[in-house]
C-alpha cells in the first residue's frame, strides 16, 4: 500500500545510523552494535517459485477484499480505499494480483490513484512487481505519474513487501527502479496489543519504511495478521497518519 511518499535515507535508531545502500540492502554505520539482519541472500523474483503460492497472514491478497483507512496529511482529512481485485496481470512470467489503491480528500477530491501488482511465492513471501500511479493536486488536477514502474522494464526489479515469516531485524528492499522507486523496510518489533477503529489486534508487526530518494522522511507501519496494514504514520519529515476503519470481503 503506497500513497503520499513514506521515505528515509538515513535514520538514527537507538543510537545507530541506518542507511539505504545502493545495492538494495540495509547498511549500518561501521562499528554499530544495533543492526538489522543482513540481506545476504538478497532473494530475487527470478529465483523464487510461484507455482503454488502460499498466503501471507500479514499481507493477505484475498480477491474481493476492500479495506478503508482514514487519516490526514498536513491538516487535510483523507480517505483511502484499497481493493484486492479479481484481476491478474502477467509480469516477467509471474501471475500477479491487481490491487487498486485510491486516496481522496474528505470532500471526494481525488489525490492519488494507484494500481499495484503483487504476487505470493511458494514460501509465503509477497513480492511487489510494480505500480501505475498518478497523484493529483488539492483541486483534483493531475500532478505527476512519478513513481510508476514495472519489474523488467528499464532495469526495474521486483522487491519483497512481506517476508514469509516476518520478525524483528528482517530488512528488505520493497521495490527498485533506480532514481524513481527505491522503498525499503526494516521490521523492528512485535507489539502485543494495538487498538484502531477496526478493532484490537495482537502480535502486530512494527516496521520502519523509507526510501533513499527522500532523505529525512520516515514512516512507521503496523501490520496485523489477517488484515495487513492497520495504521501508519510519519515519524520524520511528514505529518501523514492513517488508521484502518473497515475491511470486508
Amino acid at each position: 500500500m503506497k500513497h503520499l511518499p513514506h521515505t528515509l535515507a538515513a535514520l538514527a535508531v537507538t543510537g545507530t545510523l541506518v542507511t539505504a545502500g545502493m545495492s538494495g540492502g540495509l547498511d549500518t554505520a561501521a562499528g554499530s552494535t544495533h543492526r538489522p539482519a543482513p540481506v545476504s541472500a538478497r532473494p530475487t523474483a527470478a529465483r523464487a517459485g510461484f507455482g503454488h503460492p502460499r498466503a501471507n497472514a500479514y499481507f493477505p491478497l484475498r480477491p474481493g477484499t476492500v479495506t478503508t483507512l482514514r487519516g490526514s496529511d498536513g491538516g487535510v482529512s483523507l480517505r483511502e480505499r484499497v481493493v484486492v481485485t479479481h484481476r491478474t496481470r502477467m509480469i516477467q512470467g509471474v501471475r500477479t494480483r491487481v490491487v487498486r489503491d485510491v486516496l481522496r480528500q474528505s470532500d471526494g477530491t481525488l489525490r492519488e490513484n494507484t494500481t499495484d501488482w503483487y504476487a505470493g511465492d511458494d514460501t509465503g513471501r509477497v513480492w511487489y512487481f510494480g505500480e501505475a500511479t498518478a497523484t493529483y493536486d488539492a483541486s483534483g488536477h493531475l500532478e505527476s505519474r512519478e513513481g510508476t514502474w514495472r519489474a523488467g522494464v528499464h532495469g526495474a526489479r521486483a522487491g519483497i513487501v512481506m517476508p514469509a515469516h516476518p520478525g524483528p531485524t528482517d530488512a528488505f528492499r520493497q521495490e527498485f527502479y533506480a532514481h524513481h522507486a527505491e522503498d525499503q523496510a526494516w521490521i523492528v518489533s512485535r507489539t502485543s496489543r494495538v487498538h484502531v477503529p477496526l478493532g484490537t489486534f495482537t502480535h502486530v508487526l512494527r516496521s520502519f519504511e523509507w526510501s533513499r530518494l527522500e532523505p529525512g522522511v520516515m514512516s512507521v507501519k503496523l501490520y496485523a495478521r489477517g488484515v495487513g496494514i492497520i495504521t501508519e504514520h510519519d515519524i520524520a519529515g511528514g505529518n501523514e497518519i492513517f488508521r484502518v476503519t473497515s475491511q470486508h470481503h
